[in-house]
């Protein structure tokens, strides 16, 4: 069985950085594209970040400079460090688990997702 569990998320001012961690679980990790997605309320759900299997890396344009991806595939797990954080990132984030990297920002290609974390901004 297959599970995805984040953490990390919390209220944070404007300017402030949070690190959320997602610990993957039921799967062959190395294998799989990574992603970050988040959803606020009244909005659809967007892409955040990607980190492919073999290390390629790709950003929404909202957050570039701003956020990080990264993977340790030795301990099945996904990080998103997001730093000058702004009220509008103030979300529901999720990660998400697919094979094979192609369409990496459609959230309808992913296999497996997490259960969210919610990450609130103050201005």
């Amino acid at each position: 069985q297959v599970q995805l569990v984040e953490s990390g998320g919390g209220l944070v001012q404007a300017g402030g950085s949070l690190r959320l961690s997602c610990a993957a679980a039921g799967l062959t990790f190395s294998n799989c594209a990574m992603g970050w997605f988040r959803q606020a309320p009244g909005k659809e759900r967007e892409f955040v970040a990607a980190n492919l299997s073999g290390g390629r890396k790709y950003y929404a344009d909202s957050v570039k400079g701003r956020f990080t991806i990264s993977r340790d595939n030795a301990k099945n797990t996904v990080y998103l460090q997001m730093n000058n954080l702004k009220p509008e990132d103030t979300a529901v984030y999720y990660c998400a688990a697919k094979i094979g990297g192609d369409y990496y920002y459609d959230g309808d290609q992913y296999d497996y997702w997490g259960q969210g974390t919610q990450v609130t901004v103050s201005s």
